[in-house]
C-alpha cells in the first residue's frame, strides 16, 4: 500500500486543470492520438500532447504534472527524449477507499 498523504492529494486535486488532466488520462484513447506508435494505455501520454490540449505553456503544464506525480496520482515513463504520463489506478483506488472509510 502506498504512503498516502491526503493533504497533498487534495491540494493536487484542487485545480481545475489538474483534475482535467486526470480525467483525460482515465480514457487517453478518447482524448489523445498515440505518439509515435506508443500505446496510450500501457505507456501513457506525451507531455507535449497534454500541454497542447491544456493550451498553456510547457512549464505550467510540467508543473501541474509534477504536482500530480508528487501526490502519487500519476506515473511517468521515459522513452528517449519523451516523458509519458498515465494515471496510477491503484493509488486512485486507495484514495477512494480512504474517502469511503475515513471521511
Amino acid at each position: 500500500m502506498m504512503c498516502m498523504k491526503p493533504i497533498e492529494i487534495f491540494k493536487a486535486l484542487s485545480n481545475e486543470s489538474r483534475l482535467q488532466i486526470l480525467q483525460w488520462l482515465k480514457e487517453p484513447e478518447h482524448h489523445f492520438t498515440p505518439h509515435e506508435g506508443v500505446d496510450l494505455r500501457e505507456t501513457g501520454v506525451c507531455v507535449g500532447q497534454i500541454t497542447k490540449k491544456l493550451n498553456m505553456t510547457q512549464s505550467t503544464a510540467s508543473q501541474y504534472l509534477s504536482i500530480l506525480q508528487r501526490a502519487g496520482l500519476i506515473k511517468t515513463t521515459r522513452i528517449g527524449k519523451f516523458t509519458y504520463f498515465k494515471r496510477d489506478e491503484q493509488a486512485i483506488q486507495e484514495i477512494a477507499e480512504f474517502m469511503k472509510r475515513d471521511l
